[in-house]
């Protein structure tokens, strides 16, 4: 990242952050103390990146990122860097009412993330999604006052478009865009990967691994629980299910032949493209539990030549998927699908 380093510290020049969001919400039950072991494990690992959202389970995750803060060792929660999403607007059922981005209430938003998180400042302050009824000039503006304050460090975005992109750098500097980057989800490679490594700006990739579907360990008779994210996500469901795990066995093949996990080549994979296309890429992992962390890591060993890609990219063509990122009613709230 130009201006601001995310990811991993130490011997390892590959940065990997560390996505809590599944330790709280969408991807069914989560042990709490396994999650804030897994925290404290990727401090330990030189992660240095944590990320989350306001609204994930109402502020549960910021709540149990600060105790994993609290309560790991001084050294490792100096080094550690939170990155938080704001604006989206839930109620007491779970349900979902889309976003806010007034001023008033990205202030609003980030006095109480301060508080749940136990720190001074936020590292990166990023909407989750555009509010079609501010204009972005605004909203990034607000996050611009905070960061004159000293509450926030460097001002973020999520999910937008390119011209979007250009608009908010324009207002004030822009460190990290969070954007999902896959090899199955690559739409942001013909203009928004492109302009954002223009201007500068870093790419912080969630969703490396397609919410498990890609790891390796999605199986096709897996029975998701209802709160799980999964479960209506167009991805997952029958002959799309079917195909996209067609693409994980081809891609099984290659990770086998080099004595590595799936897992570790999708990431790997994500990891490589930063070099190939001249790009400040730092992919998150939704590791919940130690055991996969260690495995998400692991891809930071993971060395992809020509051949390697080239194989890859034949086994997972760009547009190889089945099904939308979203169901239709969210990816009508992603500006950077319009």
């Amino acid at each position: 990242m130009r201006t601001l380093t995310l990811g991993t510290t130490g011997p390892r020049t590959s940065a990997i952050g560390l996505g809590c969001m599944g330790m709280s919400a969408l991807y069914g039950e989560a042990d709490r103390a396994e999650s804030i072991a897994t925290i404290h494990a990727a401090l330990e690992a030189g992660v240095t990146l944590l990320d989350t959202g306001d609204f994930y389970a109402m502020g549960h995750n910021e709540l149990l990122i600060g105790e994993a803060l609290r309560t790991a060792p001084a050294a490792r929660r100096e080094q550690a860097l939170t990155s938080v999403k704001f604006g989206a607007l839930r109620d007491p059922d779970g349900g979902w009412s889309g976003y806010d981005g007034r001023p008033a209430a990205v202030r609003n938003f980030a006095a109480y993330s301060l508080q749940r998180l136990g720190v001074d400042h936020i590292d990166v302050y990023r909407i989750a999604r555009l509010d079609p009824d501010v204009p972005v000039e605004e909203t990034v503006g607000a996050i611009a006052e905070l960061v004159e304050k000293g509450h926030v460090r460097h001002i973020g975005l999520s999910e937008v478009g390119a011209d979007t992109l250009r608009r908010a750098a324009a207002t004030a500097p822009i460190s990290d865009l969070q954007i999902e980057y896959s090899l199955i989800s690559r739409g942001i490679e013909a203009e928004i990967l492109p302009t954002a490594t223009e201007l500068g700006i870093g790419v912080t990739a969630y969703g490396v691994l397609s919410r498990g579907l890609i790891s390796g360990h999605f199986t096709r008779d897996r029975q998701l629980a209802a709160n799980d994210f999964r479960s209506m996500s167009p991805r997952f469901q029958g002959e799309n299910l079917d195909r996209n795990l067609d693409l994980v066995d081809a891609l099984r093949k290659i990770a086998d032949q080099k004595g590595v996990s799936v897992a570790q080549t999708a990431i790997a994979w994500v990891l490589a493209q930063g070099n190939r296309r001249d790009a400040a890429i730092v992919p998150l992992v939704g590791a919940r539990r130690r055991d996969r962390l260690d495995e998400a890591l692991g891809a930071l060993d993971v060395t992809l030549d020509d051949a390697d890609l080239a194989a890859i990219e034949a086994a997972v063509p760009a547009d190889a998927a089945a099904g939308a990122r979203y169901p239709e009613a969210q990816m009508a709230h992603l500006d950077s699908e319009h």
